[in-house]
């Protein structure tokens, strides 16, 4: 094992211009994998923010009293679905339009009697703000008698629903293409490496080393310029993270595991392309 490890880099020594091409070209092919994760992320980011704003508002009779809501709040704060049940009276209903309908002060100012009804304001967990979930708990919620009305925007759910599905497939299909791109184009990478020792290699064929002698260095050398080139990839996002940040809108970079991950991708691709490439070269080397 230590004299593989040594070959594989004093590979890097004797063919430093090479070596550095194969990472950098690594290093870009991944950038664009990264580029794709980090949109991703954010996408998901945006669209979690917006699914906080998914409630079920159910709408009381009127003169209903506290303690009845009261009790209904904790049967409804034990549906699996609720994170939060939020009791809004009459009065702070109307508190709230004054606020949010700055446009009729004068209508308000010229109400005799409070025509908002006093209503439960309630939030989902996250993996239940979907239309199923919500259409179900909106129907539980009906079930109460003191209940006069349930609304929860049907259409904007459903378009919610409608744009996550969307953007999963698309999500999906684009980093899959880039990913393939990066394959081929790290096989390709390790590939001209694998030739520019082919010499080398028919020499150790003929002297009877055994193709796991000849395999490991080229195997360890492919590892380490995906690492490298995994790297580089995460330090060209955080840079592309950093310009959008600060020119375009405020941005979330990937967290510790998820830059690992993307290093990880291009230790194993390098791995993976050195094993095929090296076995298809050795294939050319049998013994008559």
């Amino acid at each position: 094992m230590k004299l593989a490890i040594r070959e594989a880099l004093l590979s890097f020594r004797r063919a430093p211009v090479l070596s550095a091409l194969s990472i950098t070209t690594i290093a870009f092919a991944l950038f664009v994998v990264g580029l794709v994760g980090l949109v991703a992320l954010n996408f998901r980011q945006a669209l979690a923010q917006i699914e906080e704003r998914v409630e079920v508002v159910a709408y009381l009779m009127r003169g209903t009293p506290v303690e009845v809501v009261t009790v209904a709040m904790g049967d409804v704060q034990r549906f699996p679905e609720v994170a939060s049940v939020v009791y809004v009276t009459e009065d702070q209903a109307l508190e709230r339009a004054r606020r949010e309908l700055a446009e009729l002060q004068g209508v308000f100012d010229d109400l005799v009697t409070n025509p908002l009804p006093a209503s439960l304001e309630v939030k989902l967990k996250p993996g239940y703000r979907n239309s199923e979930h919500v259409r179900d708990v909106a129907e539980r919620l009906k079930g109460f008698r003191f209940v006069e009305d349930v609304r929860y925007g049907s259409d904007w759910v459903e378009k919610l629903d409608r744009i996550r599905d969307v953007a999963a497939v698309v999500g999906l299909v684009i980093g899959g293409a880039f990913a393939a791109a990066s394959v081929i184009i790290i096989g390709t990478t390790i590939r001209m490496t694998v030739l520019q020792r082919s010499r080398e290699i028919a020499i150790m064929r003929l002297v009877g080393a055994t193709d796991g002698f000849i395999r490991l260095p080229f195997l360890l050398e492919g590892s380490l310029k995906g690492a490298l080139g995994g790297g580089a990839a995460v330090l060209l996002s955080y840079v592309a993270y950093l310009a959008l940040d600060r020119l375009i809108l405020q941005a979330t970079f990937f967290d510790p595991t998820q830059a690992a991950s993307l290093v990880g991708f291009g230790t194993a691709l390098g791995f993976v392309a050195s094993a095929v490439s090296v076995a298809r070269h050795l294939s050319g080397f049998r013994p008559q």
